[in-house]
């Protein structure tokens, strides 16, 4: 990416962000859900992988279904990205007042009562920005797992926007020493797990009826380290507010093969992940090419 390019990306971040200073939230979350539809509509490469993945995710779905949830994804991820922008500067109550419901907080604290540490395992579903920094708001300050944006000038601000609740984010690439210190201290780490990986990288676990190739990380952590593994994620109300959700937390077995274990607990996470998206499938990244990587027998 050239300098240029970075600092133009850079200052229509921080124009449009100013713009918004003057929006209640309300009128920002609507701005955000117009200007994603439109963009669904010039950006049909996207639709167009969108709408392929929710025909296998969906097979019983008629084809105009299709292509209004492929848009409603453009809509809803409109709304998200303006709720960022908003909320960026407002400091945590700002963040406070835009959470909803909490679901499962006795998973949580009987997660971290053990004394391992845990593993918040979530997706790319509602608002993960929001839930980090709602989650350190909530229960205490724990790791963020992340990719670092592309744009050095962006990735601050993000970042910025990551620790209000006293979080950490930690550098995806480097991250392994890290999460494992907190892990021992007792402390919390998110990471994301929907995401597509290279087939070295993963294992092929069911995803909507097709092998998915799914990054273990979350799982070799729990067997390694005997920290529970929590499920989580947020969702965007139609009122504007944002649920937080908490399941059950998942344990390694004591004395449990290694490799089993961890395909055990990547199929039983990705299971969880499922769930929800069928639940709220317009608030789910569609337009990421999920199945990309596929087994050497499979084909498309």
């Amino acid at each position: 990416m050239s300098g240029d390019r970075r600092r133009l990306e850079a200052g229509a971040a921080e124009a449009v962000r100013r713009a918004l200073r003057v929006l209640p939230r309300r009128a920002a979350l609507a701005l955000g859900g117009s200007l994603g539809r439109v963009l669904g509509d010039l950006d049909r490469r996207h639709v167009a992988i969108a709408a392929d993945n929710l025909r296998h995710a969906f097979p019983h779905w008629e084809e105009a279904r299709r292509l209004r949830a492929a848009r409603g994804v453009y809509a809803h991820f409109g709304r998200v990205l303006l709720d960022i922008l908003w909320l960026h500067g407002r400091g945590g109550e700002g963040v406070r007042r835009a959470m909803g419901g909490v679901a499962g907080r006795a998973h949580v604290e009987a997660a971290m009562a053990r004394g391992k540490g845990a593993v918040l395992v979530t997706a790319h579903l509602g608002n993960w920005e929001v839930h980090g920094v709602g989650h350190g708001l909530l229960f205490g300050p724990i790791g963020v797992v992340a990719r670092p944006l592309d744009n050095p000038a962006l990735d601050r601000r993000l970042c910025e926007m990551r620790t209000l609740g006293g979080n950490t984010v930690i550098p995806k690439r480097h991250a392994l020493a890290h999460v494992l210190r907190a892990l021992r201290a007792g402390g919390g780490v998110a990471v994301l797990i929907d995401q597509n990986v290279q087939a070295g990288d993963g294992i092929f676990v069911d995803f909507f009826g097709r092998a998915a190739a799914t990054t273990t990380v979350a799982a070799a952590l729990a067997v390694k380290t005997g920290s529970a593994l929590v499920p989580c994620h947020t969702r965007l109300r139609p009122d504007g507010l944002y649920d937080f959700v908490y399941e059950p937390p998942l344990l390694a077995e004591a004395g449990a093969e290694r490799a089993p274990e961890v395909a055990r607990l990547t199929q039983a996470l990705t299971a969880r992940i499922e769930e929800w998206v069928r639940r709220t499938p317009e608030q789910w990244l569609w337009i990421h090419r999920r199945w990309k990587t596929r087994p050497p027998e499979a084909g498309s």
